[in-house]
């Protein structure tokens, strides 16, 4: 759903687009496994084939600056802006992205000194990286399906931001503390955020936004990039 008006753009212009990504919904506009018959279950118990970017985002020629796992949620850039591509993605142009990370238990103090320090994940030592425990859950609705329920064990809500953006890493990294990680959205990259963007809705952005990502690009390589604003959440506990 577009929340800024059905109008297109125009042919050739640089498009930039904000989506927030919903949970169980491929980052790519058509599915490669389609052909060979892949479905997910509904709650109602049927099958069905799995979601793309093309369900929500009718929009052609832009394509994902960057990604989100299959299972994972939140903001999501999408561009056909090449030259910005480059710079979101290769790993020397480090920049901030924040994630509300559900997890397994309650991380104590040497579980976030970790995460905060840097965890080795199989052949690598992760970046340090801000690492805050949530007194209460984020302002994100519940997610459907809903995350396991197991009421002997509690849930926590960690809020990291990385500038460094491996094949799972989050997921890893909270593993590897002993707090698997439940449910992981992405609240921002750099200044942009979710904002008031439900699940499935896309935006356009804005002039002055284009040049507040086009500026946390423009930087020098890997390691002195600027920091990221936080987007708002609630009162946290170290």
């Amino acid at each position: 759903m577009n929340l800024m008006g059905s109008k297109r753009p125009r042919d050739r212009e640089l498009i930039y687009l904000l989506f927030h990504k919903p949970y169980q919904v491929l980052c790519q506009f058509s599915d490669p496994d389609a052909i060979a018959g892949a479905t997910v279950p509904g709650q109602d118990g049927t099958r069905s084939p799995r979601r793309t970017l093309k369900d929500f985002v009718p929009v052609a020629e832009v394509y994902p600056l960057g990604r989100l796992d299959w299972d994972s949620e939140g903001l999501l850039l999408l561009s056909n802006d090449g030259s910005l591509q480059h710079r979101l993605t290769d790993p020397k142009f480090g920049h901030p992205r924040t994630y509300w990370v559900q997890v397994e238990g309650v991380p104590d103090q040497a579980a976030l000194g970790q995460l905060r320090t840097g965890v080795r994940v199989k052949d690598y030592v992760t970046r340090p990286a801000q690492v805050e425990l949530l007194m209460e859950p984020p302002p994100v609705g519940p997610r459907i399906p809903p995350i396991r329920d197991r009421k002997s064990i509690p849930t926590a809500w960690l809020e990291m931001t990385l500038t460094e953006g491996r094949n799972r890493q989050v997921r890893r990294m909270t593993a590897a503390v002993g707090f698997p990680t439940l449910r992981l959205v992405r609240a921002a990259i750099g200044p942009l955020t979710l904002g008031g963007l439900e699940p499935g809705q896309w935006r356009s952005l804005t002039a002055d936004e284009v040049a507040q990502l086009k500026a946390l690009v423009n930087h020098q390589p890997r390691g002195e990039g600027p920091r990221s604003r936080r987007p708002p959440s609630n009162r946290r506990r170290s």
